[in-house]
């Protein structure tokens, strides 16, 4: 199997929500770009402890970053194997927990994988707030079959952002 079907199972064994987010999320919705990485999210803090990756062998070097109380992740957990790296992104629960509750369960390649829905992965950018986040942005909207649905679910969770990622998604809005 490949590591991010391993990835999934081990997370599926120990019951943890999760779904595909990043480029990979963002090819299911029409917008394809490179990556080097392949990014889950999950707001369950469980995968922060390193033995429960102990299952995927010493071929996968497994990285564990636990966020502090100014961060506004929990953490991050980098699995990387010869060929392919996956970063389980954790989250703080609220809004984050809703995308990965209302992900769409997805066959992709080898393994079936929750997605998270096109305004979701917007929210996340906006969230982020770099500068391939608003092109990522940009591109999904240009790629989404009804626009105007996808800009007015976007609209109603922009409150859950900080003001940095309010004004990104006004100018975003705006056209500029």
């Amino acid at each position: 199997m490949s590591l991010i079907a391993d990835v999934i199972a081990t997370l599926r064994r120990a019951g943890i929500p999760h779904a595909l987010i990043g480029a990979a999320a963002m090819a299911v919705h029409g917008v394809s770009r490179s990556t080097a990485d392949t990014d889950l999210l999950t707001v369950d803090s469980r995968v922060l402890h390193e033995e429960l990756w102990s299952a995927l062998g010493p071929d996968v070097t497994v990285r564990v970053i636990k966020g502090d109380s100014d961060d506004p992740l929990a953490g991050n957990v980098r699995l990387t194997d010869a060929a392919r790296i996956v970063d389980v992104v954790v989250g703080r629960g609220g809004w984050q927990r809703e995308i990965v509750d209302g992900a769409v369960p997805t066959s992709i390649g080898e393994v079936e994988v929750p997605v998270a829905g096109a305004a979701a992965i917007v929210l996340l950018k906006l969230y982020a707030g770099g500068p391939k986040d608003a092109w990522d942005i940009r591109s999904l909207l240009e790629a989404a079959e009804d626009g105007a649905a996808l800009r007015a679910e976007i609209e109603r969770g922009v409150a859950h952002l900080d003001a940095d990622g309010r004004r990104l998604w006004k100018r975003i809005a705006a056209g500029e």
